[in-house]
């Protein structure tokens, strides 16, 4: 959830996180670590990366610098050994350490040509990273986009400059802000090489409310806008904060506030949350703000808090929905 909020009365997000079920966490969810380094202070996003083993790349949300941060498989930050004369990394739990006080805190790999306006979710496809500024919570925006990034080697490398932005926009938004708080994206995804957009909704006086909208983007211009198109509506869905395909693309998950969703790749067309689901429920007083999710491999789900928690789950723990 981006820090724009904050121009909304405090009370918001709290009403919503109290209306979700108060059932306990399920004993299949592990929690598989958690990040210790400060810089990683408001963790918005995960993607493993297909180039690098053991890596896996999270994003802060609105109001940080443009950097990625990439993480092992326990959530320890991984450093360039060229940035180890000026900066330390914290993967341990406070204690006492001669370079504390000598060296800079490692601020993450810097994304030359990008500006964090509300990153929000983060993909790996084809050998680039895909970084979703998509975060509009008062729905004026009308800058909003995808960076797009070479991998670089984490263990090498400490600035990587943006290949390309994407200018998005949604065909059936037309005023700024509008009278229904539609247009927010936390969650996209890849499918059959085209991205997919979910986007986020609130009611006028700024509550988080459920239902969800699946666009689709049909061209990836640099130097025009791209008109998304309209998918499907979903006006009962959970409020949805992160997507991603498996790798074998016969699932999609969706991660919202209150539960992690499965689909299956529907037999005809492209309406992902229309295909055979399966759920585990997702208490906040255990597992908190929930805001990124990606695949370990086909049977394994990983997702992460704004906390800077790790879990993972496995697809077959998963429940069938009616």
């Amino acid at each position: 959830m981006s820090r724009l909020m904050t121009t909304l009365p405090t009370f918001v997000f709290l009403v919503f996180c109290f209306s979700l079920p108060a059932s306990g966490a399920d004993e299949s969810i592990r929690h598989i670590g958690k990040v210790l380094h400060p810089p990683v202070n408001e963790m918005s996003g995960i993607a493993k990366s297909v180039t690098y083993q053991d890596v896996w790349w999270v994003h802060n949300d609105s109001g940080s610098d443009p950097r990625l941060f990439a993480l092992d498989g326990k959530g320890r930050v991984i450093m360039p050994d060229s940035a180890r004369a000026a900066f330390r990394v914290e993967n341990k739990k406070k204690g006492g350490g001669s370079e504390k006080g000598k060296k800079e805190l490692w601020p993450g790999l810097e994304v030359l040509g990008a500006h964090n306006v509300d990153w929000e979710d983060i993909a790996v496809h084809d050998g680039s990273i895909y970084i979703a500024d998509l975060g509009n919570n008062l729905n004026a925006r009308r800058d909003l986009g995808i960076y797009v990034v070479r991998e670089p080697n984490p263990r090498v490398t400490t600035k990587a400059r943006v290949l390309k932005f994407i200018p998005v926009a949604y065909p059936d938004q037309d005023e700024f802000p509008p009278s229904r708080l539609q247009f927010d994206c936390e969650g996209f995804f890849f499918s059959d090489e085209k991205i997919y957009l979910l986007s986020k909704h609130r009611n006028r006086i700024g509550v988080t409310v459920g239902g969800t909208k699946l666009y689709r983007l049909d061209t990836e211009y640099s130097d025009r806008v791209n008109v998304a198109k309209l998918v499907s509506i979903h006006p009962d869905f959970d409020v949805p904060t992160s997507a991603r395909l498996s790798p074998d693309s016969n699932h999609l998950c969706v991660l919202t506030y209150s539960s992690l969703w499965v689909f299956a790749r529907p037999k005809t067309g492209d309406d992902w949350l229309s295909g055979r689901s399966r759920k585990i429920l997702l208490p906040m007083s255990d597992t908190r703000q929930v805001e990124g999710v990606c695949w370990v491999n086909d049977g394994e789900i990983r997702f992460s808090n704004e906390q800077r928690d790790l879990y993972q789950v496995s697809l077959d723990s998963l429940k069938a929905t009616d």
